[in-house]
C-alpha cells in the first residue's frame, strides 16, 4: 500500500510527509535526509547569513540528495528586515521548484514564484487566511493548529477543529501542522481532510538534526506540557519549550507593566542559535511543541518516515478496518 495524495503528486514526493522550514534548523543534512527518505525536506531561507549563502546551501544540499526539497522563505515585519527580493531571487536563480512561504503579506513573493513556474505551499494558522492565500494563487496550504511551535497566531483553534474546518472550504491540497510526530496522526490527518503532514518539533529529534544533542534531549525530557506561550500579551503568541528562559520570560511578561524591551535581552535570535549549537539550555529561547508528549526516541530521518508510514498504512488498513460491519 502506498500513500499517494493530490499532494504528493503535487510536489513529486513519495510519501506525505513534509520538513517543516525551522530556524537554525533547516540546513542540508536535515532537508537532504528527509527527502532522501521520501518526504520533503526543506531549507530555511533565513538561516543563511546571505542570499550567496543560500545558493551555496542549496547546491550543497544537491550533493546530498537528487530528490525534490524545497527552500522556506518567511516574512516578518521588522524594524530592520532582511533583503527579502535579494533572498528570493536567489531561490529562483537557484532552481528550486517548491517553495514554503510563511508571514506578514506573501502576494509579492507568491507573484515572483509563480511566474518562474515554482510550486508554493503557503503556512497559514486559520481557515480566513488559507483561504486568502488561496485566491492569492498559492498551490497548497499547510494549516498549522494550536499545538504548533512557533507562532499559532490568536484563534487559539487546535487541529482537531482546523484542518476539517480549513478542508471543508479549501480547494487546492492541504497538508496539515502542529501536533504531529507518528502514523496515528499521519492517518487522522489524511481523515480530517489534509492530504499529508508538516512536522518539525520531530524532525529536531533526528539523528541528521544539525543541533545539539541537549537540545534533543530536551525535547525528549520535556512531554505534552513543556511548553511555554509567550508574547500573549503583545498579540505575538509563540509556542516555544519548556526551559529556564521561556519561564522566566513568561514571569517578565505576567507583570502589569510589562512590556517587550523587559523581556527582548532574553529572546533574541542569536541566542537561540547559540542553544541549539553549544548545547547550553540555558543560552535562549528553543522552539518546541506540544508534541514533545509524543518523542521518545532519536531515529534516523529514513526510520522516522518509514516508521510513520508503515503505523498509518496499519492503521488504515486494520484497526479502523476492523471496526466496520
Amino acid at each position: 500500500m502506498a500513500l499517494k495524495t493530490r499532494f504528493t503528486e503535487l510536489v513529486g514526493i513519495e510519501h506525505p510527509i513534509v520538513q517543516g522550514g525551522m530556524m537554525w534548523v533547516g540546513r542540508a543534512e536535515l532537508a537532504a535526509a528527509v527527502s532522501n527518505a521520501g518526504g520533503l525536506g526543506i531549507l530555511t531561507a533565513l538561516t543563511q547569513p546571505t542570499p550567496d549563502a543560500l545558493r551555496a546551501e542549496i547546491e550543497r544540499c544537491r550533493t546530498m540528495t537528487d530528490k525534490p526539497f524545497g527552500v522556506n522563505l518567511t516574512i516578518l515585519p521588522s524594524v530592520n528586515p532582511p533583503p527579502y527580493a535579494e533572498y528570493r531571487k536567489a531561490i529562483i536563480d537557484s532552481g528550486i521548484k517548491i517553495v514554503e512561504t510563511a508571514g506578514y503579506k506573501p502576494q509579492e513573493h507568491v507573484d515572483d514564484f509563480k511566474s518562474h513556474g515554482i510550486k508554493v505551499i503557503h503556512k497559514c494558522t486559520a481557515v480566513r487566511h488559507a483561504l486568502s492565500a488561496e485566491r492569492m494563487g498559492v498551490d497548497a496550504i499547510s494549516i498549522d493548529g494550536f499545538e504548533c511551535a512557533g507562532h499559532p497566531g490568536e484563534d487559539d483553534i487546535p487541529g482537531l477543529i482546523l484542518i476539517p474546518a480549513a478542508a471543508d472550504k479549501v480547494k487546492i491540497p492541504m497538508i496539515a501542522s502542529g501536533g504531529f510526530g507518528d502514523g496515528r496522526g499521519l492517518a487522522a490527518a489524511l481523515a480530517l481532510g489534509a492530504e499529508g503532514i508538516n512536522m518539525g518539533t520531530r524532525f529536531c529529534a533526528t539523528v541528521e538534526a544539525p543541533i545539539h544533542e541537549n537540545a534533543k534531549q530536551l525535547i525528549l525530557q520535556n512531554d505534552e506540557r513543556g511548553t511555554n506561550l509567550i508574547f500573549r500579551k503583545l498579540h505575538n503568541t509563540a509556542r516555544v519549550g519548556k526551559n529556564s528562559v521561556s519561564d522566566k520570560v513568561v514571569e517578565i511578561l505576567n507583570q502589569p507593566d510589562s512590556k517587550f524591551e523587559d523581556i527582548s535581552h532574553l529572546v533574541r535570535g542569536a541566542q537561540g542559535r547559540e542553544l541549539l549549537e553549544t548545547g547550553n539550555l540555558d543560552a535562549g529561547l528553543i522552539w518546541a511543541g506540544q508534541v514533545q508528549g509524543l518523542i521518545h526516541d532519536i531515529p534516523t530521518c529514513a526510520a522516522l518516515v518509514g516508521r510513520i508510514i508503515r503505523e498509518a498504512e496499519e492503521i488504515i488498513t486494520g484497526r479502523l478496518k476492523s471496526f466496520v460491519r
